[in-house]
């Protein structure tokens, strides 16, 4: 399945150059392994696109909502990092 989704300058341009390996979402959509997101450039001072695009394969998707791995305290305190690794 193709994806469409609006992504920011700063993160677009991470991603074009291989800094950016990964995409933090919301998950109020179906997104699986295999499928491809058409990342499309949003200009957020004129709501508008940029018309840059780029498509990249999904292949991992980890969703949660109850991550218990950490004591509260220490959540509150540090919150979380996403590590991309290759």
């Amino acid at each position: 399945m193709k994806i469409e989704k609006k992504i920011l300058s700063e993160h677009f341009d991470k991603i074009a150059s291989g800094e950016k390996t990964f995409e933090l979402r919301l998950a109020d959509w179906e997104c699986n392994p295999g499928d491809t997101l058409l990342l499309r450039e949003w200009n957020a001072e004129t709501k508008e696109y940029t018309g840059r695009e780029m498509e990249k394969k999904v292949t991992y998707v980890l969703k949660t909502k109850d991550v218990t791995l950490f004591p509260q305290e220490e959540i509150e305190k540090y919150g979380f990092q996403i590590i991309s690794i290759q």
